[in-house]
C-alpha cells in the first residue's frame, strides 16, 4: 500500500503512461519524471515497487464500484438486470472523470499484464457485491453449459474492457459513457444467454 503522503500526481502520471505505452514499456524513472517529481525512486519510496503501484491504480478504480454495484444489484431482478450491476458502475466511473481520461486504457493494458491480472484475483475479497452479482449471473443461466457460461463471463470481462478502451482512446470529445453502457449491457446480456450450436 502507498505511503499516506503519496502524491497522486505519481499515479495520474503512471495511469497515462500505460495506458499510451504499456506496463512493461514503462520504467518508474519515467513514471516520476512525468509527475514533475526529481526523485527518480518516488515509485518505490510511496507504493514500495511497480507491483505496489499498480495494486494502487487498480484499488482506487476496482473499490469505488462496489457501491453502485450493490444499489444495482437490489434492484435486479432479472439477467439484464445482473449485467447492468456489473458494467453500469463501470462505464459511470469513466464518466466521472476528467477529459482526456487515461483509465479505461490503463485496465485494458492491467488485464493483459500477468502481474496485475494476479493482483486483480488477489482484490477479489475486495469486492464481495462483484462476487455475488457475477454468482447469481450463473444461476440464472443454469440451463446452459456451465463451461460455456464461464468462458462467456471471461469474454464479457474482455469486451467491456476493450470497447471502453476504444470509447476512450477515439472520442475527441466527452465520450458518451450513459449510452455506451446501455448498448454494452444489452450487447453482453445477449452474449451470456446465447444458443449453443456445439458442445463445449
Amino acid at each position: 500500500m502507498p505511503r499516506a503522503d503519496a502524491s497522486g500526481d505519481l499515479l495520474d502520471a503512471a495511469e497515462r503512461l500505460f495506458a499510451e505505452n504499456g506496463i512493461a514499456a514503462v520504467s518508474d524513472r519515467k513514471i516520476a519524471e512525468a509527475a514533475g517529481n526529481s526523485n527518480h525512486s518516488a515509485v518505490r519510496y510511496y507504493f514500495g515497487g511497480r507491483d505496489g503501484l499498480l495494486d494502487a491504480l487498480l484499488d482506487r478504480h476496482l473499490t469505488g464500484l462496489e457501491p453502485a454495484r450493490k444499489a444495482l444489484f437490489e434492484q435486479s431482478d432479472s439477467l439484464l438486470g445482473d449485467v447492468r450491476a456489473l458494467v453500469l458502475p463501470v462505464t459511470s466511473a469513466f464518466a466521472a472523470l476528467p477529459t482526456p481520461s487515461y483509465r479505461a486504457r490503463f485496465l485494458q493494458q492491467a488485464y493483459a499484464y500477468p502481474a496485475a491480472v494476479a493482483l486483480v484475483m488477489e482484490k477479489r475479497d475486495r469486492a464481495p457485491i462483484a462476487a455475488s452479482v457475477i454468482a447469481s449471473v450463473a444461476r440464472r443461466l443454469e440451463h446452459l453449459d456451465p463451461t460455456i457460461v464461464n468462458a462467456r463471463m471471461r469474454l464479457m470481462t474482455h469486451i467491456l474492457t476493450t470497447a471502453c478502451a476504444d470509447i476512450e482512446a477515439r472520442d475527441t470529445d466527452v465520450p458518451q459513457w450513459s449510452q455506451a453502457g446501455n448498448f454494452l449491457c444489452d450487447a453482453i446480456t445477449g452474449l451470456l444467454q446465447a444458443p449453443i450450436t456445439s458442445p463445449s
